[in-house]
């Protein structure tokens, strides 16, 4: 027994030895302040390192690299030295002793350290984690996830297992920065229900908290561009967050929102404004190509004149050190600049040539067309593009592929169509989507047209192609079985083929799936509608009716785009009060999710279905939201910018004549004063042809103005005067000055200065001609903007005669004297 006890206190003296040793060596790494520290350690007490010490200096390895600005790190350095070795072969040895976190942390730090992704030491520490994974908490659990994303692993057994352990303990989550690391994780991988889930948390999380780090916003944004979702409750949140914190971003931080942004088709203006004052004031300091390509990318599409142009000289300037990656970012800038500056276009194409074999097809593909619209002339450029499209072309096998690249070839200009295009497309026809299809149509199509097929009996192929092209889709069509998928192959077809070939049958198939239509895919089914301007009852009777029913479930933002198909088409479903007022209500409430150019645009659509909310139109006609209007509209792409400014006016204009209760003025003179001064409008032969007919009617040609411009703008065919007893007005008795046909009339006040009282019981006649966009596809119902016009112009105090182009190009009409009688009884009004 004596021996015994003996030899159990000279082990637990050695044990306690050994701690106090050990404790030491651990606080000798800790305070290390240099690499080099680190490895002298190691280097003299390598038999004494246990695997806590060998842990804790790689990742103190990592802590040292983290503090240093990102072009002052010496990974390299780190990951050569021959005691960084020692560490990992001592790591992969001792890797069963580690507990649990130091595992995860030891695979993190050497991640960060850029270690090759399937090192050794990778493998074996994943392997670790991966036994261990149903203990590990959930901090731990999120950090290894991030490894196995930054590793690619996103499709790997062990990704699925985090997933399940992610759906089992979601409810346990109350840290959005754990959530949104495991969310990026695990996005490739989870069903469409987990995705909701988590969505639902995330809001949940984010709206608990005061205080989110932007990083945190970011990863999920991250994960909705992965799971290719545009989710706005999600997006608004997260962009209030970066509205915040906009003192605390960077250029690096805000060129990845913006790209995030513009993948998810969310453009929010009042944080390109913020990123716009941040980033002007400090373009000197940009210096390396990484950095100005960023700076390009966010401020070229917005800047003001001066910006602009030092942006394209230090582009200029700097070219030559652009990496291939930057130069497609530089040159996409540009076509989204609609910059014509040839000078540097011409440096960009000059680069391009040492970059072409670097690109992966899909950046061939966007290179091509970028290019082309910026009417690069640069034909040696364009061949070898051609040359490496037709390479990828051959050995494509993903129909995705090979339609984008046989759309972008059809977009070269002088193009020879090969033969063997034709064959690839042939092959991959059956495999294709509707939206692959439309591609390969719309190039073909184009081919034949312009007479680009030059080998034997080549008209005959592509005639023979297109047929079985057609069938293909017919045949894609009646297999649908699921309105969901079907709209999401719908979602980016458009063209031609498409109208002509497949509109109707799609339509036809929606109405087969109408009982699959939920709160969930209205939006998606109203812009299929609104794209093909159809006007189906069935199908925009049951969106209605299932809006009122979820009016809850449906986000703001997207009971607008649902309003703007019924207004545009001017359709009035069934319960139609009900319909708009629960809308009304339920975007009134929420004013607060829009965008201040996206409530102008809001009010449009509400005013051409004939309502003015109160508090929508004392939101807008204010004089700080309009100088907040002003201000945002410099950030927003051109197109989008005119037709905000368009809406304005329309909607100022309609609350004029209906609301004057309201008290709003109208303050868009000058506006409309410049934009039809600046208009190329010219007197159409159509014109010609039925102002001479009603000059015949008339007696004279005083009888009748063509081209008339009416109080409030808008632009009116023709225009005269009957007397009670419909016995035309002279506009010489008048004192009006009369109009060259060649010609537009001006009629520059809205106040009537040019327009005299007229005698007792006399009428204005507003003559209209309303060609194929004023109607709904294959329907003679107007649609919502020609309905406006027609209710303003009577407010005005005309009588508008319409003339539908269905019955003046009608077999009826064939005739000069058929043409006069219609005229003449549409004018008199004789039934």
């Amino acid at each position: 027994m004596l021996c015994l006890r003996q030899a159990g206190l000279f082990m637990l003296r050695h044990y306690q030895a050994r701690t106090l040793s050990s404790d030491l060596l651990l606080s000798q790494i800790n305070s290390c302040t240099h690499e080099d520290e680190v490895f002298s350690l190691v280097g003299r007490n390598k038999a004494r390192l246990s695997e806590k010490h060998v842990g804790i200096a790689l990742n103190m390895l990592w802590q040292l690299q983290k503090k240093r600005p990102l072009l002052l790190r010496t990974s390299d350095y780190v990951r050569n030295h021959s005691q960084f070795l020692t560490l990992c072969i001592l790591a992969e040895d001792k890797v069963e002793h580690m507990e649990d976190e130091a595992i995860v942390d030891t695979l993190y730090s050497i991640l960060r350290l850029n270690v090759e992704d399937h090192s050794s030491l990778a493998e074996v520490l994943v392997t670790e984690a991966w036994k261990r994974l149903e203990r590990l908490s959930l901090p731990a659990l999120s950090k290894f996830a991030l490894c196995l994303y930054k590793q690619r692993r996103h499709f790997s057994p062990v990704i699925g297992k985090v997933a399940h352990i992610v759906d089992m303990k979601l409810d346990s989550i109350q840290d959005i920065r754990i959530l949104s690391v495991l969310m990026i994780s695990i996005s490739d991988v989870i069903s469409q229900c987990f995705r909701d889930r988590l969505l639902h948390k995330a809001g949940q999380l984010l709206e608990e908290k005061d205080e989110v780090h932007f990083n945190y916003a970011k990863r999920i944004l991250q994960f909705l561009q992965n799971v290719k979702l545009r989710y706005h409750p999600l997006l608004e949140k997260c962009n209030k967050i970066f509205l915040k914190s906009a003192s605390h971003l960077d250029i690096h931080s805000i060129s990845l929102i913006l790209g995030l942004y513009e993948q998810l088709g969310f453009d929010n203006a009042e944080f390109r404004l913020v990123a716009k004052q941040l980033l002007s004031e400090t373009i000197d300091v940009y210096y390396d190509p990484e950095t100005f390509a960023k700076l390009f990318f966010i401020l070229g599409p917005v800047a003001e004149s001066k910006v602009r142009e030092r942006l394209l000289v230090t582009a200029v300037r700097m070219a030559e050190e652009f990496s291939s990656h930057q130069v497609l970012v530089i040159v996409k800038t540009m076509q989204k600049m609609k910059c014509r500056n040839s000078h540097l276009l011409k440096k960009m194409a000059s680069i391009l040539h040492k970059h072409l074999d670097s690109y992966h097809v899909i950046q061939l593909v966007k290179l091509t067309q970028y290019l082309v619209v910026l009417r690069c002339h640069d034909l040696e450029l364009f061949a070898k593009l051609k040359m490496l499209l037709l390479g990828f072309l051959k050995s494509s096998v993903i129909p995705a592929d090979t339609a984008a690249i046989i759309r972008v070839l059809a977009m070269v200009p002088s193009f020879q169509v090969e033969e063997v295009i034709i064959n690839k497309a042939a092959a991959v026809l059956p495999q294709c989507k509707l939206h692959h299809l439309n591609c390969i149509a719309t190039a073909l199509v184009k081919w034949n047209h312009y007479d680009q097929l030059h080998w034997q009996n080549s008209s005959e192929l592509c005639v023979k192609l297109l047929r079985k092209l057609n069938d293909c889709g017919f045949q894609r069509l009646q297999k649908a079985n699921n309105l969901n998928l079907l709209l999401e192959e719908l979602t980016h077809v458009n063209g031609e083929w498409f109208e002509e070939v497949l509109s109707e049958e799609t339509v036809a198939m929606c109405q087969c799936l109408i009982d699959q239509i939920t709160w969930e895919n209205v939006l998606q089914l109203s812009f299929f509608l609104m794209k093909t301007n159809h006007r189906c009852p069935s199908l925009l009777d049951r969106i209605a009716s299932v809006t009122v029913e979820n009016i809850d479930k449906i986000h703001p933002f997207e009971i607008y785009f649902i309003l703007f198909l019924f207004s545009a088409l001017n359709y009035d479903p069934p319960a139609n009060e009900e319909f708009f007022e629960s809308c009304i209500q339920r975007l009134t409430s929420n004013l607060s999710c829009f965008g201040t150019h996206r409530l102008v645009l809001l009010g449009h659509v509400l005013a051409v279905a004939g309502y003015f909310p109160p508090a929508l139109m004392m939101r807008i006609f204010n004089v700080s939201f309009l100088s907040k209007l002003d201000a945002q509209l410099k950030v927003l792409p051109d197109t989008l910018k005119q037709r905000v400014r368009l809406c304005l006016m329309k909607l100022n204009r309609a609350v004029c004549l209906e609301c004057p209760e309201f008290h709003i003025p109208w303050f868009h003179e000058h506006y409309c004063q410049r934009v039809f001064c600046n208009s190329s409008s010219r007197i159409n032969p159509l014109r010609q042809h039925v102002h001479r007919m009603l000059t015949e009617i008339l007696g004279g040609s005083h009888y009748a103005r063509i081209s008339v411009l009416t109080p409030y703008y808008y632009e009116i065919d023709f225009e005269c005067i009957l007397d009670e007893n419909k016995k035309p007005l002279s506009y010489v008795a008048q004192n009006t000055p009369l109009d060259d046909v060649e010609g537009i009339h001006l009629t520059r006040d809205i106040k009537d200065k040019g327009r005299k009282a007229l005698p007792p019981g006399a009428q204005r006649i507003a003559l209209e001609f309303l060609d194929s966009k004023a109607f709904s596809k294959d329907s003679h119902h107007l649609k919502g903007e020609s309905a406006l016009k027609k209710r303003h112009l009577e407010m005005l105090g005309y009588q508008v005669v319409q003339i539908p182009h269905f019955e003046w190009n009608s077999m009826v009409l064939s005739t000069k004297g058929e043409q006069l009688e219609y005229l003449r009884r549409h004018l008199y009004g004789i039934q």
